[in-house]
């Protein structure tokens, strides 16, 4: 028997970024609405909430439960500047017992079924 993945306490919300989630919701990318349409339908298994408020950051999609956090990348993030803040948030949210999941736009919009696939194959891998 695999052991529970345990997610940390989360940390207390900031009231501004929460309202700038909410912005960011009403305010989808072409990828995020996409992608949110796959995994909307529980085509995974689980609930999975789009920019989902986690300390001092807002992820893109979250699953409590799994353990997850699904980032679409834009072109800012291939940047060295962009690179090291993705990694110093991935880091964070690690510490707190997430598994971070990247994807490109240009992968969400021109190869779903492989995006997908691969989160398909974490949420399997993922004790119950």
């Amino acid at each position: 028997m695999k052991p529970k993945r345990k997610i940390k306490r989360l940390p207390v919300v900031d009231p501004l970024l929460r309202e700038r989630a909410r912005e960011l919701r009403r305010n989808q990318t072409d990828a995020e609405r996409k992608l949110w349409k796959h995994i909307r339908s529980h085509q995974l298994g689980k609930r999975f909430l789009r920019q989902r408020v986690i300390g001092r950051y807002i992820c893109d999609f979250v699953s409590l439960e799994y353990g997850i956090v699904i980032e679409l990348d834009g072109g800012q993030h291939f940047s060295n500047e962009g690179k090291s803040k993705d990694r110093i948030r991935d880091e964070y949210l690690i510490g707190l017992g997430f598994r971070v999941f990247r994807f490109s736009n240009a992968d969400v919009i021109g190869n779903i079924d492989g995006v997908m696939q691969v989160l398909m194959m974490a949420v399997e891998a993922t004790p119950p």
